[in-house]
């Protein structure tokens, strides 16, 4: 009897994306086939612009959620009918074929994982930091580099924890590492550096690395968001 065919659902989070989503939508479909997508779900925070009109025109399907990342991604986590979850941030492109290595990856037996990650900049500081995304350590993920997991494993595990508004990815990809054998895949994802050229490039990785540090320490979510809030949130 022939083994069904394993297939993805793409899962992005957006909120006021109006400006890339039809970008990434639009790449996606170019740089995947058909026959392994089984769809790609816009998960909507609530947009004041037109993201959830333009969504609908370029092929996705749009879910309407309460704001906050990781409850979207729970909610299309729970709207999902693929085999397979790939999370996906709306301002980072996947590699080409990128369906074919997730299914490959899943075939072989890991049950979740990532791409490496590259950013559109010629920046040297980006760089430096991007090429620690080859190293298979928690430390060195998250969320700009994409997730893919399997729709059983994400349910067994419980998803992302809303109790996160900031640091959601981090916190899951910790307990992923805890339960399972963590794949980073690679090639690599090219995600934007546009908050880094906005808020500076140290200053914001220097804020990301005391997060780690205050999360190792032990800080809880709202710990976390209150540092987000006064550091880096604009």
């Amino acid at each position: 009897m022939k083994k069904n065919k394993l297939r993805i659902s793409i899962v992005i989070p957006v909120l006021n994306e109006a400006e890339c989503i039809a970008k990434v939508l639009q790449y996606l479909t170019a740089n995947s086939s058909p026959e392994n997508i089984e769809e790609i779900l816009v998960i909507d925070g609530g947009s004041s612009d037109n993201t959830p009109f333009i969504a609908e025109k370029n092929g996705a399907k749009t879910v309407l959620s309460p704001k906050g990342r990781a409850r979207q991604m729970n909610l299309g986590a729970k709207h999902a009918k693929g085999d397979i979850l790939y999370f996906l941030h709306a301002d980072t492109l996947p590699p080409k074929h990128f369906d074919l290595s997730i299914i490959k990856a899943v075939e072989e037996g890991f049950k979740t994982g990532c791409f490496q990650m590259k950013f559109d900049s010629n920046s040297a500081f980006l760089r430096f930091f991007a090429w620690f995304t080859r190293l298979n350590h928690q430390l060195c993920r998250g969320g700009d580099q994409s997730l893919f997991i399997t729709k059983e494993l994400f349910e067994d595990t419980g998803g992302f924890n809303e109790a996160y508004v900031v640091y959601e990815d981090n916190e899951f990809i910790g307990r992923l590492y805890k339960s399972t054998f963590f794949k980073v895949l690679p090639r690599h994802v090219k995600t934007s550096a546009r908050r880094y050229e906005e808020q500076g490039m140290i200053k914001l990785q220097y804020h990301f690395g005391i997060m780690h540090l205050k999360n190792y320490l032990g800080a809880g979510p709202e710990q976390l968001y209150d540092y987000y809030k006064r550091k880096i949130s604009v």
